[in-house]
């Protein structure tokens, strides 16, 4: 049970953009001065926009991949590039989920 206070000065643009990135961070104000302060990691939430562009670089990196399946006998060149592209695309995909 947290039952002590802390008071803090800051400024009012300091208070708005604490209360956004706790906002983003899906937790309460009081939650994510405690994580900074504790040097906790904290993850901001997805947004829907994040998530759609997500879901289409899957769609991309799969359909590169079978694009690239489909000549690898016929055009191996265009094989190795597609399939570097849908590698490039899937170290992206990597990045985001951190």
């Amino acid at each position: 049970m947290k039952r002590e206070y802390i008071q803090i000065r800051c400024s009012i643009y300091e208070k708005k953009l604490l209360k956004k990135r706790a906002a983003r961070a899906g937790v309460s104000l009081s939650e994510y001065l405690r994580s900074t302060a504790f040097e906790r990691n904290i993850v901001e939430r997805i947004t829907p926009e994040q998530l759609e562009c997500y879901q289409l670089l899957i769609q991309y990196k799969n359909n590169f991949s079978r694009i690239g399946n489909m000549f690898k006998k016929s055009n191996p060149q265009l094989t190795r590039e597609v399939l570097q592209l849908a590698q490039e695309i899937r170290g992206h995909l990597k990045n985001f989920r951190k």
